[in-house]
């Protein structure tokens, strides 16, 4: 299993993303933004979370640019797997590989905590190996996480089960900690190949750091 992580200027989680998916055995490698190209043997390409160009105009919308995105957008096209964290879901809204875009906090704060998430959908290859209605608990580190997309696009990621990921209490009960529309942390396109989500799993690894459900999220990738 070959992962490959983009780093941009200003991205902060490439290393944790890199520790956590070696942990589970993958080979890794980190690429420079200013890449043409993805390597032959990529597995599975990660957008990693943090600033990207300390995330001025929107977040994502100047990386979105960045010379690797066409590569990127070529691999998704041609079905290789992406998954964007944080960050990484927002230049994958921004390049348009994902349907929605994600705006402000309703409370303009920046928010960082563990929350749980409640599963949604698990046919596809992130989350397989959970059921639908298991409740995670992930950290959450974000200032613009608050997802939105329009009625009609709504209606149409619900009927493709392209919707990955809601925010919930414990219990699985709604708790939406940032406005997203309809509570939903994380989403796929329609071929399911490429995912995007706000929470970190790859800070989840480790039960004594405050949870290590972010291994059964990442290990079906694996599978």
């Amino acid at each position: 299993m070959k992962v490959v992580i983009l780093q941009f200027p200003g991205t902060n989680c490439e290393y944790d993303t890199q520790h956590a998916f070696e942990e589970l055995g993958a080979t890794t490698e980190i690429i420079w933004h200013k890449a043409e190209s993805i390597p032959s043997d990529t597995n599975l390409l990660v957008v990693a979370g943090g600033f990207s160009y300390g995330d001025y105009l929107r977040s994502g919308a100047i990386a979105r640019f960045s010379p690797v995105m066409k590569a990127v957008t070529e691999y998704a096209n041609n079905g290789g797997k992406v998954l964007g964290i944080c960050n990484g879901f927002q230049v994958l809204t921004e390049a348009g590989l994902l349907p929605g875009a994600l705006k402000r906090n309703n409370n303009l704060h920046f928010i960082s905590k563990h929350h749980h998430l409640s599963v949604v959908n698990n046919d596809n290859d992130f989350l397989k190996e959970l059921a639908c209605g298991d409740v995670v608990n992930i950290p959450i580190a974000h200032h613009d996480g608050n997802y939105f997309i329009d009625a009609d696009g709504l209606k149409e990621i619900e009927a493709n089960k392209q919707v990955l990921l809601r925010y919930t209490d414990e219990n699985g009960d709604i708790s939406n900690p940032n406005g997203s529309v309809e509570s939903i942390a994380g989403v796929c396109n329609k071929d399911k190949n490429v995912f995007g989500l706000m929470p970190h799993p790859e800070r989840a690894m480790e039960s004594l750091l405050g949870s290590d459900d972010g291994v059964a999220m990442l290990q079906g990738f694996f599978k």
